[in-house]
């Protein structure tokens, strides 16, 4: 496990460069569990050999007081090396109530007294973070989103093949497991799904049908890869309440990096939340956890493996927008499917994956770009991009 620890993934060299510019803004480094953060930023202490690091996920509850705390100790290490820019770092923040509104105190306090204390906070729940610093921190913030592992990232520090990832995921923590996968499938459901869906969901806002939340995620990872109407979720659900609430727990789910639920591409129209989703996990550890098949029975099931190549590539790309001006839809019409539309402004690359499995909609890319100006058609798998070769581009060089 080595590995983890010194290997320095690309959004690295993102956070150190920010923190080497002059004092400007709160860096707010957002992402799932187990993606990386707090490495990253030990890693980022390690190499500039200075930094105070707090974090509020411990049993203890803590309070703005604490962070006060926090602040006061970093200031004092920053005012005892006046030549060399302090950093603070505060992690798991949005677990403390109203934290925003102390932050902006403490950060106004030290711009007025021109204080060179970086300061960078760190949290898991995406949407938790984005909400307190567009209530109190607005101007003051700049978020720098950590994803998921990629496929050439767990290539580059473990020597995985196209085929482990494919089945295993983008969990850095869950390397030295995989030759146990009963302990490998426990970590992803004990550190990962459930700690996320009972604790970090549950703290963005109030969840009055948790058990439907929960069961939402395990059918997003069941189907992932497909479309489902609302009304067939409803069907497969119990106490499912309305297509309302089940809309709003796909995006908290998303929020969390969990699952979520893509739209159908209306062009310029207006775009029903109503229309049935394509779901999507968006890391593939938690499909393959939540089938129980084993690596070898994965590997054997043509139909699964085909459902695990179209999820790796949808959540290859909408885990690559984050943080750019890009969106991720599907299409479907008259029993024809375009797997995934890649959208900025105007501009549309329509992608079908040639993944093996059987379909219950024919290929509709010629249908689609009758319909829409497509700027790329895109084949991925067999008799187009090579699937690890794409899993290694960046969503950018597609808008080319």
């Amino acid at each position: 496990m080595t590995k983890t620890i010194t290997y320095k993934r690309p959004v690295f060299r993102v956070l150190s460069r920010r923190v080497a510019e002059p004092r400007r803004f709160i860096q707010a480094v957002t992402g799932p569990r187990q993606a990386g953060k707090t490495t990253l930023v030990r890693q980022l202490m390690e190499e500039t050999g200075t930094g105070h690091y707090a974090s509020a996920d411990e049993p203890a509850p803590k309070n703005r007081l604490w962070i006060e705390q926090q602040w006061e100790a970093a200031r004092i290490a920053t005012l005892k090396q006046p030549r060399r820019k302090g950093t603070l770092i505060l992690d798991e923040i949005q677990k403390i109530p109203n934290w925003s509104e102390t932050v902006k105190i403490l950060w106004d306090n030290d711009t007025a007294k021109r204080v060179n204390l970086h300061v960078i906070i760190l949290g898991s729940s995406p949407m938790l973070i984005q909400k307190g610093l567009t209530e109190s921190l607005a101007g003051r913030f700049e978020i720098i989103p950590v994803r998921h592992w990629s496929y050439p990232e767990m290539k580059d520090a473990f020597g995985w093949g196209f085929e482990q990832y494919l089945y295993f995921g983008g969990y850095p923590g869950s390397v030295s497991l995989i030759n146990d996968q009963q302990r490998w499938r426990r970590y992803i459901f004990d550190s990962l799904i459930e700690t996320t869906v009972s604790r970090d969901v549950l703290l963005m806002v109030r969840i009055d049908k948790p058990a439907l939340l929960r069961r939402l995620f395990e059918l997003g990872c069941l189907y992932s890869g497909r479309i489902l109407s609302y009304q067939k979720m409803i069907g497969q659900l119990q106490d499912a309440g309305n297509t309302t609430t089940l809309a709003h727990y796909l995006d908290l789910l998303k929020g969390s990096g969990l699952v979520t639920g893509l739209q159908k591409y209306a062009g310029q129209a207006v775009r029903q939340r109503a229309s049935s989703p394509k779901l999507l996990a968006l890391n593939n550890a938690l499909m393959t956890a939540m089938s129980h098949l084993s690596y070898d029975e994965a590997t054997r099931n043509g139909e699964f493996r085909g459902r695990l190549v179209e999820t790796a590539v949808g959540n290859m790309l909408a885990n690559n927008i984050v943080g750019k001006d890009m969106e991720l839809y599907y299409w479907a019409e008259r029993n024809r499917e375009v797997d995934f539309i890649l959208a900025r402004g105007d501009e549309i690359v329509a992608i079908e994956v040639k993944s093996g499995r059987t379909r219950t909609a024919l290929p509709g890319l010629e249908l689609f770009t009758r319909t829409f100006p497509v700027k790329k058609k895109l084949l991925v798998g067999t008799e187009g991009i090579l699937l690890d070769e794409f899993l290694s581009m960046d969503v950018e060089v597609l808008m080319k």
